[in-house]
């Protein structure tokens, strides 16, 4: 992990400007806060109590925004996992201030110094999270799978849960390197790459390129790269077993929202196989590009190459929504399966109206008129909504690298060409981890070179580089 630290002593250190650039609320109204304070004391009804079952969350350290509990669990040859998912369903009037509020709002963006929240904190720090030690009213999914990972039957309701511990995962990591993991995440060494395994055989596309952070250390900021760890990947696939189980409901009713995104083109599948060849890294020709990319060594430089290259193969993600016909796309191809957002209610929008569509139908229910009338707003919400969040990520990340190369213009650094044109490539730089414009011409992708900093303008948010020969 590289990093460089930026101290907050100067004056000019700040991301206010960001939140001012986009118009990013600072507060909640009034209104919205009396009813989110006012839902706190809202009585569940008349749910099971499940508080027994072991559920644990594994989340980024600091982290009180806790959706999702799990606990997986060997049964015989196979598994049973209890995913526990925080039920805003109780807390939100449809209609009511909150619920406007946070349909404008869309999900919570996150920056360095502090997030812009999607519901206020009394609910997703407090009353709806799954903190450790106390009964929350929840939405449990519950797996039963064979041997090989696949579900043989999915069972979701509403329930009384209780987390008994909170993760992040590194320490999961680590107990798991020492041979000592909590027992009801033991399994999961198991069943993750069981389902990894699945996600291959269909196809599914991820990209392992590094992944900049900007956090504190206590003093100031740093800006790091943080290698993706065996059980966040285990963790995630939990997830996708959940969105695509989710899928599955809603397109057999025939009503719900999809997450999607179209199948790589031949074009960008074919570019790719050229961009592998002049790379030497070998392609068999009877292999997917999921497969493909999933066997390359993401510490390599021609590998880093290959997964910027690879992003052309995931474009036009979107949401699809539909009551009575099913849309003519309803896969995601990263995914390579009919998908959809239902395990971060706390964090985004559709989740919490696409766990209702999941209630309603399997408990043999019409959908209440206000959540029908929603759906079809709700891919026009969420577009806008990543929309945002895309570019205030963008602009933070663009913020921290000019303040870390501020006052370093003419230095050297080492780096490796990701994509090349005529004039200008992008360039990753390790030390300290920044990706940005490197001016020169036909640099050659996936081979390590040394640039010069040529502008860091913490201003303008611009750094850029040019080759040093």
């Amino acid at each position: 992990m590289a990093s460089l630290v930026i101290r907050t002593g100067r004056a000019d250190v700040s991301f206010d400007g960001i939140r001012t650039e986009f118009g990013l609320p600072s507060s909640f109204d009034a209104a919205v806060l009396a009813e989110a304070e006012a839902a706190v004391s809202r009585s569940p009804g008349d749910r099971p109590d499940l508080t027994s079952l072991p559920l644990v969350t594994i989340d980024p350290p600091g982290a009180k925004d806790l959706d999702q509990a799990l606990c997986v669990l060997k049964s015989g040859d196979g598994f049973v996992v209890h995913y526990a998912i925080a039920d805003l369903g109780l807390f939100v009037t449809p209609g009511g201030p909150l619920d406007l509020e946070v349909r404008r709002r869309g999900q919570t963006l996150y920056l360095p110094d502090g997030n812009v929240p999607l519901h206020p904190t009394v609910l997703s720090e407090g009353a709806a999270s799954l903190l450790p030690g106390v009964v929350r009213p929840a939405v449990l999914w519950t797996f039963t799978c064979g041997a090989d990972g696949v579900p043989a039957a999915v069972e979701v309701r509403r329930a009384m849960v209780r987390s008994t511990a909170q993760f992040d995962y590194e320490s999961v990591q680590k107990s798991f390197d020492a041979g000592d993991p909590h027992p009801s995440v033991a399994a999961l060494a198991e069943f993750g790459p069981l389902r990894r395994a699945l996600a291959l055989q269909r196809g599914a596309i991820e990209l392992q390129l590094p992944e900049q952070e900007i956090e504190s250390d206590g003093e100031g900021w740093q800006l790091v790269t943080r290698p993706r760890a065996e059980v966040d990947s285990w963790n995630a696939e939990i997830s996708l077993m959940t969105g695509m189980a989710a899928a599955s409901i809603m397109l057999e009713a025939r009503v719900g929202v999809l997450r999607t995104l179209p199948d790589p083109d031949a074009a960008a599948v074919a570019t790719l196989r050229k961009s592998a060849a002049a790379l030497k890294v070998a392609w068999p020709a009877d292999l997917s590009p999921g497969a493909f990319l999933a066997g390359l060594d993401a510490s390599r430089p021609e590998s880093l190459a290959l997964f910027t290259d690879a992003t052309r193969l995931l474009r036009g993600a979107g949401y699809s929504a539909f009551n009575g016909s099913v849309p003519e796309l309803v896969t995601h191809a990263g995914v390579a399966a009919p998908y959809t957002h239902v395990t971060a209610p706390l964090r985004r929008l559709v989740d919490r109206f696409a766990t209702e569509v999941c209630l309603a139908v399997t408990a043999g229910q019409e959908l209440p008129s206000w959540l029908a009338e929603a759906l079809p707003q709700l891919p026009s919400l969420m577009g806008s909504s990543d929309s945002l969040a895309s570019k205030v990520e963008r602009a933070s990340l663009d913020q921290a690298e000019a303040w870390v190369l501020a006052g370093r213009v003419g230095q050297e650094f080492d780096a490796v060409v990701l994509r090349s044109g005529d004039n200008e490539a992008e360039v990753f730089v390790s030390a300290p981890p920044i990706l940005a414009k490197c001016a020169g011409k036909r640099l050659p992708e996936g081979e390590r070179i040394r640039v010069r900093l040529t502008e860091a303008d913490p201003v303008e948010r611009r750094v850029r580089f040019e080759h040093a020969r």
